[in-house]
């Protein structure tokens, strides 16, 4: 089974299954594909992470492969632009290494050693190249990304109509965004996934391709050397987990925010939540201060841990969650939270094969569309996961050379009795943790199906609809009954309404396997243009 937020990327996954492919082999033609298909939330100018569960193992092999900063990304060099904060658009924001390609090539070598991977490099990166040459259809998520991102003010260097490459790959000759369904072609895109399909990862970190980013770079004050390119490597790491229900949820350690996913579950575990009513007053006030409590750790701690010492084992302590539940329940109302972060626009796949082997896989380049900037002449577009580095001296998470930033990508497995049970994951930038932790509540605690799971209404504890208001606030799906949201406020939420199924709510997707008769149970969500799709 595949389950991707895009029908044709599903596809080529499901392609691969059927000739004998395993699931990373079948994950990485579909990363390759919706890299193409899906510009406005990831590219191979991004990052990705894998959760690996070999069949054979207890446990999954977990890799970062996202990009270090450049050598020359000093707080001297932004300070030196008068700027207090890093820009979320342009050559600036493009500071780190897209790690994407990397995590294909260490996924694929890892295959081939591991999982018995037959299937040539190359023949994985078809169906994306001749997309890429031949066309596919604009899909309903990037016609909506289109005309917000492109006309998105950063105040310090405008929108990113401003780059011809750019334009040239996503809009219409006048510079109007293109629309769904209308054929969108990369014929540049299509040349540099060619390089990779006949070389590999070094095609892209240390050939033309990588001169010819660096260079464009920092033609305008950019930060990124060929060095930097040649010196990046993806990263084999050790998952992080806690229990939950006689399970264990594994998910992605620092620099990415999986522990706060696995801080919700750390909490949640000293609840009753099945007692608990889904879609209740009782349901939404709960998981919303579970996540409050979750991010408050995230906050204060969470940068590169080559940096900075992160205290893992006391946050993930059982203890530690048995604390924060009493809190919650002491309190009754709605805790205090801070301003939340914004960017969110990623893709997550995830793929079970006949030998029970799975991935679970996120890749992203940040904000839609990312830095906005088209390398000219490779089709790469440039994600802007750097605008996360903060200026400010006190940070943990300050900008520096070969330094992995604060990330929001993350992806998730719950094993139960030594194998895998539940692979899932979002798009979403702050709800990628919430939705995460709404998908395990739901198919494990209320026993949904995984399309039932994905279905049901979300909320988003964090970023503001009314980007004019300071702080954040509970965002619920307007299906959420008029009764509860009126609780909730007495409960001291700051409650906004989006539309029945909003894309801010992310893109999620599970498959849940059935060990006692072998079956998959898959989801896709309705809220993008995904299919999950088996045989």
């Amino acid at each position: 089974m595949v389950t991707s937020p895009h029908y044709l990327a599903s596809q080529s996954g499901l392609k691969v299954l059927r000739e004998g492919g395993n699931a990373v082999e079948a994950a990485i033609a579909t990363a390759a594909t919706i890299a193409v298909a899906y510009p406005q939330a990831n590219s191979i100018g991004g990052d990705n992470f894998w959760l690996v569960g070999n069949a054979g193992e207890s446990a999954p092999r977990a890799l970062n492969a996202s990009g270090r900063s450049g050598s020359l990304a000093t707080l001297e060099h932004y300070q030196a632009q008068g700027l207090s904060a890093i820009p979320a658009r342009g050559p600036l924001a493009a500071n780190t290494i897209p790690g994407a390609v990397s995590g294909w090539q260490a996924a694929y070598d890892y295959s081939a050693a591991a999982l018995g991977g037959r299937i040539p490099f190359k023949e994985l990166l078809a169906d994306a190249i001749s997309y890429a040459r031949g066309g596919i259809p604009v899909s309903s998520h990037q016609e909506v990304r289109g005309p917000i991102d492109f006309t998105l003010e950063d105040p310090a260097f405008g929108n990113i109509q401003r780059f011809p490459a750019t334009r040239a790959a996503y809009c219409h000759p006048d510079g109007r965004p293109l629309k769904r369904g209308e054929v969108m072609r990369q014929p540049d895109l299509a040349d540099t996934l060619a390089l990779i399909a006949e070389d590999g990862a070094r095609a892209f970190y240390q050939g033309e391709t990588a001169a010819k980013i660096s260079d464009a770079l920092l033609a305008e004050g950019g930060v990124l050397t060929r060095e930097d390119f040649a010196d990046h490597a993806a990263d084999w790491v050790a998952p992080i987990s806690v229990a939950y229900r006689g399970r264990t949820a594994f998910n992605l350690p620092p620099n990415t925010q999986g522990m706060a996913a696995l801080g919700i579950l750390n909490i949640l575990e000293n609840f009753e939540v099945a007692r608990i009513e889904d879609g209740s007053t009782a349901f939404y006030h709960l998981m919303a201060e579970a996540v409050k409590a979750a991010f408050a750790d995230r906050d204060a701690y969470l940068t590169d841990p080559d940096f900075f010492d992160i205290p893992l084992d006391r946050l993930l302590s059982a203890e530690h969650g048995r604390a924060q539940a009493e809190r919650i329940r002491a309190e009754g109302k709605a805790a205090f939270s801070a301003p939340a972060m914004r960017g969110g626009d990623t893709v997550w796949i995830g793929t079970v094969d006949k030998e029970g082997h799975c991935v679970s896989l996120i890749q992203s380049i940040c904000d839609g569309f990312g830095s906005g900037l088209v390398i000219p002449g490779t089709g790469v577009l440039m994600q802007n996961r750097g605008k996360y580095f903060a200026l400010d001296t006190t940070s943990p998470n300050r900008v520096a050379p070969r330094k992995r930033c604060f990330h929001t990508l993350i992806a998730g497995l719950l094993y139960r009795d030594g194998a895998p049970e539940l692979v899932y994951g979002t798009m979403g930038g702050e709800g990628q943790p919430q939705t995460q932790a709404a998908l395990v509540v739901r198919i494990i605690d209320y026993g949904l199906s995984p399309q039932e799971a994905i279905e049901a209404p979300r909320w988003l504890q964090g970023r503001m609809l009314d980007l004019s208001q300071p702080g954040s606030q509970l965002n619920l799906e307007g299906r959420v009954a008029d009764k509860v949201v009126r609780e909730l406020r007495q409960l001291g939420h700051r409650v906004a309404l989006t539309t029945d199924y909003s894309d801010l709510m992310g893109h999620a997707g599970a498959i849940l396997i059935d060990r006692k008769t072998g079956v998959l149970h898959g989801g896709a969500d309705p809220r993008g243009d995904g299919a999950a799709v088996g045989f």
